[in-house]
This record gives structure tokens, C-alpha cells and sequence, in this order.
């Protein structure tokens, strides 16, 4: 079993259109929140990059829309415990303005299979990653 805590810097965006809030469903490959849930888009900073570069190819990866603004919200914590692995995630929550787009997951076995608009009222926290939560008071 790994003891060590792995750390992982994410940028996310809060995208909100007509009452809906764009999610993407984690799939297998999440590293940190459990498949099946409703995440923010969004993922990992690799290193080196940006945050907003980050966010604007993770849309893209997992959204197929493209970023137009990205305006920095906030930014939390979260320990998680997935897969015998500790994780220490810290997200970066961005209010984005996106360019007009068809929604696709474009990444082939990466951590999301399914993106869509979901109307607020649809909502539950039980539906949602402890990061798509936290984003609902931004919206």
C-alpha cells in the first residue's frame, strides 16, 4: 500500500448558460473523485504550464469548446483517499466565458465520458465531486 500523499494543482471552470452549469462525468481513469459523478471541467496543471493554459486544453480535451475568458474565483483544498492513493487536491476555480462549440469529449481514455449542460435545478450534491459542490455557491 502507498503511504505517500501525491499532490495535484487542477484548474476547473465554472461555465453557466441559461440556468445550466457545464459538467463532464468522471469516467475509470479519474485519478482523484470517483467515476460516475459530475465534475467541474477542467484537470491537472502539468508542469510548468499555466493555469489558464491548463483549463483551456482540458475544455478542449473534455468539452470540445474552447475557452474565450477565464476569470480567477477561488481556489480550495481537498484530501481524498481513491485507490489506495492519498491525494492532496488543490483546484482552482475559474467563471470562464466559452466560445460558441458542439459539446464532444475529444480525449481518448482520459478521465471524462460524458459532458453535458445540466439545469441547477437537476442538481444534488449526491450527484456531484466534492469540487462540482463547491462550485454551485459561485453560480
Amino acid at each position: 500500500m502507498d503511504t505517500h500523499v501525491r499532490t495535484r494543482v487542477s484548474a476547473y471552470a465554472v461555465a453557466v448558460d441559461d440556468g445550466r452549469l457545464l459538467l463532464a462525468r468522471l469516467s475509470d481513469a479519474s485519478p482523484v473523485f470517483a467515476p460516475g459523478l459530475w465534475h467541474l471541467p477542467g484537470g491537472g496543471i502539468d508542469p510548468g504550464e499555466q493555469p489558464t493554459e491548463a483549463l483551456a486544453r482540458e475544455l478542449l480535451e473534455e468539452t470540445g469548446l474552447e475557452l474565450a475568458a477565464a476569470d480567477l474565483l477561488d481556489a480550495r483544498t481537498y484530501a481524498v483517499r481513491r485507490d489506495g492513493i492519498d491525494w492532496s487536491l488543490t483546484a482552482l476555480f475559474y467563471a470562464v466565458e466559452l466560445k460558441a462549440g458542439a459539446l464532444a469529449v475529444t480525449e481518448v481514455e482520459g478521465s471524462t465520458d460524458a459532458v453535458a449542460w445540466i439545469p441547477l435545478a437537476d442538481l444534488s450534491e449526491s450527484m456531484l465531486s466534492p469540487a462540482a459542490c463547491d462550485a454551485l455557491k459561485y453560480v
